[in-house]
């Protein structure tokens, strides 16, 4: 008998939360799908905070009530503060009226990642851990794929009808054909590592995240993961982190904190229970997010700074969309480039709505409305409708948000409101302009 033409329908590389999702959703389609895992899970994966849409997904991959029963720790928005704690105030997304539900989740990665891929074997997955694609070709008829198993060191050969790349930073078909734009405004270099000891919020909402801005152009985040540790980390542009950087990443995260007098009584009496670990240059986008025979899908298209933790968010909406784009395209019998043209134009177009909050907030303008104590309680509302991740929000939302960034242009020629950050050279504010380059620049 005749070798069938294709092993699986689809092959998903990757197994993180684009991956997972992606997966998920084509199976739950009943279609046949392989997912290949580099690693063997549980694996280290940094702690992370979520939108308030992540519940949209989890109602469409089917784990919602998996996610609620984890415990992970409630989210519903997030404390801002300044370096010396005198000015901020609370982003709430209960404020927020176009998202299905407003509270959240702080998560512990390896427990989420876990879940979601115990739910792709639910809906009859076939999950490899300890494989990775190794090299794709994209035939007429066909998706070819070479995996590496680590278990026996063997290469095998994989026919399927198209590839959702999931890889993250490492790019899979990114690199195969150099479609990765870097952000150069956005060249940071983040510091962190988990604690103990670390004070929780006082009231009812003592697990939300805190945004603590520097005097300077970087950042800090603590987000609790579990009922003991915290994650805290700092964020630096690369002209920052040079001058901080004179020694151990341990003891640049130690200047930084020493050097930023809330974080400073905050961490008083923190004990660090895991190593310190460093992670650069993770802003970028694609210039296609599809192909012939293959999509991108989360982390593998585009990575902003994680300043407003879009990361996880925006992985499992766009896996959940890559699946029902290639689902459309079987149904058509149609792989080619321009039937996933509207995939592409939706992933560019949140990238674009989420990179204008995330490149503003490294100006001082920026930062001097956005932590003013006292905000238009009308704009505000709709700057944080888009940090609850409503990045496609109404027209009115829209319109105000586009009021918030006159605001922004304002403040930058005439004091509307306090200054509170520095403005002078050795602040680190970026001013390059964005450029594409290659993507062996280190992503």
């Amino acid at each position: 008998m005749a070798k069938p033409l294709y092993d699986f329908d689809f092959a998903v590389a990757g197994g993180g939360p684009a991956g997972a999702s992606a997966a998920i959703s084509l199976g739950q389609r009943a279609h046949s799908v392989v997912l290949f895992e580099r690693d063997t899970f549980p694996r280290f994966h940094i702690g992370e905070s979520l939108l308030s849409t992540a519940n949209d997904a989890f109602a469409a991959l089917g784990v919602t009530k998996k996610i609620d029963a984890a415990c992970f720790p409630e989210k519903w928005g997030a404390r801002l503060y300044t370096h010396d704690g005198r000015s901020g105030r609370y982003v709430d997304f209960t404020d927020v009226q176009e998202v299905t539900r407003p509270q959240t989740y702080q998560v512990c990665r390896q427990e989420f990642d876990r879940i979601l891929l115990e739910r792709a074997r639910e809906v009859g997955v076939d999950v490899r851990e300890g494989c990775h694609v190794t090299a794709c070709e994209f035939a007429p008829d066909a998706a070819i794929l070479d995996v590496a198993s680590r278990a026996d060191a063997a290469t095998r050969r994989v026919h399927v009808r198209a590839l959702v790349d999931a890889t993250g930073r490492r790019g899979l078909i990114a690199r195969k054909f150099n479609l990765r734009t870097e952000e150069p405004r956005l060249a940071n270099i983040a510091i962190f590592s988990h604690y103990k000891n670390v004070p929780r919020l006082e009231g009812a909402r003592p697990d939300d995240i805190r945004l603590i801005a520097r005097s300077d152009a970087g950042w800090f985040w603590l987000i609790p993961i579990s009922r003991e540790l915290m994650s805290v980390g700092v964020v630096l542009p690369k002209v920052l982190y040079r001058r901080l950087a004179n020694g151990s990443p341990e003891e640049t995260l130690n200047r930084a904190i020493s050097d930023t007098p809330i974080v400073a009584e905050l961490m008083r009496e923190a004990r660090r229970e895991w190593p310190v670990r460093v992670e650069k240059d993770f802003s970028y986008s694609a210039s296609a997010y599809a192909g012939h025979r293959w999509i991108l899908a989360g982390d593998a298209g585009s990575f902003l700074d994680p300043v407003f933790s879009t990361g996880v968010s925006i992985a499992m909406e766009s896996g959940i969309e890559a699946a029902a784009e290639l689902h459309r395209a079987l149904v058509r019998n149609n792989f080619s480039v321009p039937s996933f043209a509207a995939f592409s134009r939706r992933q560019h177009k949140r990238f674009q709505t989420f990179r204008r909050f995330v490149v503003g907030f490294y100006t001082p303008q920026f930062r001097d409305i956005f932590f003013n104590p006292r905000p238009s309680r009308l704009i505000f509302r709709s700057v944080v409708t888009m940090l609850a991740g409503k990045w496609n929000a109404s027209l009115w939302t829209r319109f105000l948000n586009h009021l918030f960034f006159g605001m922004v242009s304002i403040q930058k020629r005439f004091n509307i409101t306090r200054s509170v950050f520095r403005r002078d050279r050795d602040a680190g504010y970026p001013t390059e302009r964005r450029s594409k380059d290659p993507i062996a620049r280190g992503a």
